[in-house]
C-alpha cells in the first residue's frame, strides 16, 4: 500500500525510526513472555490488546503477572537477547538503505532505544551516515524536544527536508508531522498494524514495507525537477 507523496519539495534526508521499522522485535517479546512463563501466543495477544487501548507495554506485564516486579528481570532479558542481530533485520531494511544512499540521499537511523543499541546497530553495519538513540539524545518521542535533538545532530535542516519514517501513529507521524517534518507511516509491527491516525490526517507516504520507498522517493525528486 502506499499513497502519492503530498505537494512540496522531496526530502533530501530519510530518517528512520528503529523498532519494527528495521528491527523485528519478535525476539524480544518471545523472551519476555518466556522469561515471565507464559506462551508467546498470550503474550502476542495481551500486547495487541494494550496497542489497541493506547495502554503503555508496561501494562501487558501488569495484566499477566500482576505481582511480579518485571523490571528486575531486565539484565536477564537482555543477556539472553544479546542485542541486535542480522537475523532481527526485517529483510527489505539493507536493501532500501542502501538504495538511498545511492540516489544521494542521507539516510538516519533514529529512535526510543537505550544508547547500548547504538553500537550495536553500526556493529550491522548498515548504510547510514549517522545512528542517534533516545537516550543518548536526552529525549524521547514524542516529546518535541527529541525531533529537535536529531536536527540538531544533523546541523539544523529546515523540516520540511526531512522525512521520518515510523510504524506509530502517537510516537511517529504525529509529533513528527506538527513539527513541520515529511512523514511515511510504515504499517508493520503491533503498533504500525493496530493504530489509526485521526480521518483528518495525511501522512506523505503509507507503506506496507520498506520496498518501495526508494523508487516513491526517486519519483517525487525527480517530479520536483
Amino acid at each position: 500500500m502506499s499513497t502519492e507523496p503530498n505537494d512540496g519539495p522531496a526530502p533530501d534526508t530519510v530518517v528512520f525510526d528503529i523498532g519494527e521499522v528495521l528491527i523485528d522485535e519478535s525476539r524480544v517479546w518471545q523472551l519476555w513472555a518466556e522469561l515471565i512463563g507464559v506462551s508467546s501466543l498470550t503474550f502476542g495477544a495481551v500486547l495487541g490488546a494494550a496497542v489497541s487501548q493506547g495502554e503503555p507495554v508496561s501494562s501487558v506485564f501488569e495484566h499477566l503477572v500482576p505481582n511480579l516486579d518485571w523490571p528486575l528481570l531486565e539484565n536477564e532479558h537482555e543477556r539472553r537477547y544479546g542485542g541486535f542481530a542480522e537475523q532481527d533485520l526485517y529483510p527489505d531494511v539493507r536493501p532500501c538503505l542502501q538504495a538511498l544512499t545511492d540516489l544521494g540521499l542521507r539516510v538516519v537511523l533514529a529512535g526510543n532505544q537505550p544508547v547500548r543499541r547504538g553500537p550495536q546497530l553500526e556493529a550491522l553495519a548498515l548504510p547510514a551516515s549517522r545512528v542517534l538513540t533516545s537516550e543518548q539524545l536526552g529525549h524521547s518521542k514524542p516529546d518535541p524536544a527529541f525531533f529537535a535533538a536529531v536536527r540538531a545532530q544533523l546541523a539544523n535542516p529546515e523540516p520540511e527536508t526531512l522525512l521520518y519514517v515510523g510504524d506509530r501513529a502517537d510516537n511517529d507521524v504525529l509529533p513528527a508531522m506538527e513539527l513541520g517534518w515529511r512523514t511515511c507511516w510504515l504499517r508493520r509491527g503491533p503498533w504500525g498494524r493496530l493504530q489509526d491516525l485521526p480521518d483528518e490526517v495525511e501522512p506523505d507516504l503509507v507503506l506496507e514495507g520498506l520496498g518501495e520507498l526508494p523508487t516513491l522517493l526517486d519519483t517525487w525528486r525527480s517530479d520536483d525537477g
